[in-house]
């Protein structure tokens, strides 16, 4: 099992590890990872690891068996050897770029209160997918509302409930087609906003900023079509 450093801090961009495993694939497992898995529409971290007499360009990061975290490397070369004490570097600027993105994909859902179908970041923008089967009808004005509530500067921070507690309340979970992952007893929940000016909580597993004022202004792309009851509504960092 991987200590998720990027879970207690996702601000901290270099930490030293040891190799406490190599993949089939030849991915590097670390006792603790900076780098942050593919998952939830969040693509894994990128950044370079280096080792005594080594060091590799990290291409992508994959969840492994056992809960453990794969770095995946750029080039084929030569793997740090089982026990070895590395540094990790992350690509800052990009995992800066998907912590914006993805609490600003947050706040969509909140101006657009509607089941989520799917969802994806990339550094410059991110998109959701929603059970609606009209396309809206006033698409400045979401992207007003949505503004608004990034200005508004809101803490963004994390808290825990049992799988019980989420049960018993089902409304917390706005994707239909990813679930949270059950197994460890607990769940995390994103929360956006504290006390009267809460205007979020979900379940999720992904890094975000400190406060929506770090996302800076977004502007919403165009809204597509995707199937009978589905549109995908995107949205832009603008930088």
């Amino acid at each position: 099992m991987t200590k998720l450093l990027f879970r207690k801090d996702a601000y901290q961009a270099d930490a030293e590890a040891t190799v406490i495993a190599h993949t089939p694939e030849c991915g590097v497992v670390l006792d603790a990872s900076l780098f942050y898995a593919t998952g939830g529409g969040q693509p894994g971290d990128s950044g370079r690891i280096s080792w005594e007499g080594g060091h590799a360009h990290v291409a992508t990061t994959v969840k492994a068996e056992d809960d453990a975290i794969a770095l995946v490397l750029a080039e084929a070369a030569d793997l740090p050897p089982v026990g070895a004490r590395v540094e990790q570097v992350l690509d800052w600027d990009r995992r800066y770029a998907h912590m914006r993105v993805h609490t600003a994909l947050h706040l969509l859902s909140v101006v657009i209160p509607l089941p989520v179908t799917g969802g994806s970041i990339s550094e410059a923008k991110g998109r959701l997918d929603f059970n609606m089967p009209e396309a809206p009808e006033d698409k400045a004005a979401l992207e007003e509302e949505l503004n608004a509530l990034i200005a508004r500067d809101l803490p963004v921070g994390e808290s825990w409930i049992t799988e019980d507690e989420l049960d018993a309340q089902p409304d917390l979970v706005k994707t239909m087609s990813v679930k949270p992952p059950r197994g460890a007893g607990q769940i995390r929940l994103i929360r956006i906003g504290e006390g009267a000016d809460q205007v979020d909580l979900q379940p999720c597993g992904g890094t975000h900023v400190a406060r929506t004022g770090e996302i800076g202004p977004v502007r919403l792309g165009k809204v597509e079509k995707k199937g009978r009851q589905n549109r995908r509504v995107s949205l832009h960092l603008v930088e």
